[in-house]
């Protein structure tokens, strides 16, 4: 079968360090830093007290109180995150046959906590069973794409992947491969993490994947660093309208970066904790350049998936050098949720973006909060620690593993007319 070019010409976030992807670049490259005390709840009886929360949201804003009401909040982000990207493509019913675009926009676990509310709300009830008719809605994690859907008439593909923290990564390659296989022309991709609650950092904190560090919570995030001690909770979310090439370009379209590959492995090790040797990471890498047909020497930069755990980042670091060897040395590698936090399922849409702004910018931005350097990561490797640089990026990889051992990553390569 012929393979179509896949091309991205939107791009929309919204995240702890900036509201629109703007923002959130600028953020990146300044190396800000999205953490603080939390404020969605009263977290003082919990491990910790801490997240990387989105600043200054206020959904009337963007919705009418009547349909803000119908979203959880992990939804009304990846809506919000949808329009600019679809605003941003300038795809409408006038250049684009909306039968043949498609949408894909999921999250990791949905509307957590809307569901704990309701459920909590019952429990210190009479215990009649009422409850309201958004539950359902509200909760599962594909409604997002349903009513982008509706609102656009977008009548493609449409459906969510979920896969943990790998979901949107899933949800980009599945994306990829419906316009370069030719299902549609066009296709909404990303999704989104809104679990910043009882339920998201209570079970979180039980299984000591978060760090407590809540005596310097801006310092909290480290990856690769010694000292980590667990993942900082972000939240918000990232789209990106992905379109066939000569669909685009017949049409106008400004260009960000193409999509070469993309590729997906298990683990088959355990359900929380990576594979110590990397071997799950390094497989679904290894078919990402396969399928983009690729050789390793040719990747200039790696967005990791670098969440800061104990055992997640030298994994990592271990499948990177499995995959690139010697040429791992001469890698621009970095975590961006050193400063976002981590997203949850809006984790790989958001460092999707990052990756694509990096390679058309030529900066990749830093890896923030590194202090003491961990013998078990080899220290020759490129980590971007402190400070962006700037640098002329050819291809860039993009990686997402997620809890059942589920791995994805991304190539993009820089766009050149």
């Amino acid at each position: 079968m012929e393979s179509k070019r896949v091309v991205i010409t939107g791009l929309g976030a919204i995240t702890p360090i900036g509201n629109t992807v703007k923002d959130f670049w600028e953020g990146l490259v300044k190396g800000k830093n999205g953490a603080g005390e939390i404020t969605r709840f009263d977290s003082a009886l919990y491990k910790t007290h801490f997240a990387c929360e989105v600043k200054d949201y206020n959904p009337d804003d963007f919705f009418d109180k009547k349909t803000a009401r119908k979203y959880d909040l992990f939804a009304q982000f990846a809506l919000i995150a949808a329009d600019e990207a679809i605003a941003d493509s300038g795809i409408n019913a006038d250049n684009t046959d909306l039968d043949d675009v498609g949408v894909i926009m999921t999250s990791g676990i949905g509307g957590v906590n809307h569901m704990y509310s309701e459920v909590m709300e019952y429990a210190h009830s009479d215990l009649t069973p009422r409850f309201s008719p958004f539950l359902i809605t509200k909760m599962i994690a594909n409604i997002p794409g349903g009513v982008i859907s509706i609102k656009y008439g977008f009548r493609g593909p449409n459906y969510a992947t979920v896969s943990a923290c790998a979901s949107s990564t899933h949800a980009i390659i599945d994306a990829f491969n419906l316009i370069r296989y030719g299902t549609c022309a066009t296709m909404v991709a990303g999704g989104a993490g809104a679990a910043i609650g009882q339920l998201g950092v209570g079970g979180f904190n039980a299984m000591k994947a978060l760090s407590t560090r809540n005596d310097d919570p801006l310092t909290a995030s480290r990856p690769f660093d010694l000292n980590r001690d667990g993942f900082v909770m972000g939240e918000g979310a990232g789209s990106l309208v992905l379109e066939e090439y000569e669909h685009a370009v017949k049409r106008g379209a400004k260009i960000y970066a193409e999509v070469v590959g993309g590729g997906a492995s298990a683990d088959a090790y355990h359900i929380t904790a990576p594979h110590p040797e990397g071997i799950g990471g390094a497989l679904c890498m290894k078919r990402a350049l396969r399928d983009a047909g690729l050789a390793p020497e040719v990747v200039d930069h790696i967005n990791t998936h670098g969440t800061s755990t104990p055992m997640g980042d030298i994994a990592e670091t271990l499948a990177i050098k499995e995959v690139f060897g010697e040429h791992a040395y001469d890698i621009s590698i970095n975590s961006t949720k050193s400063m976002t936090g981590h997203l949850l399922g809006g984790a790989g849409a958001v460092e999707a973006i990052a990756s694509v702004l990096a390679l058309k910018n030529g900066i990749v931005p830093p890896t923030i909060n590194h202090f003491d350097d961990d013998p078990n990561i080899d220290p020759r490797l490129n980590f971007t620690f402190g400070k962006a640089c700037q640098r002329d990026l050819h291809y860039a990889l993009s990686n997402s593993f997620g809890f059942g051992g589920q791995n994805a990553s991304l190539i993009f390569k820089k766009y050149e007319s």
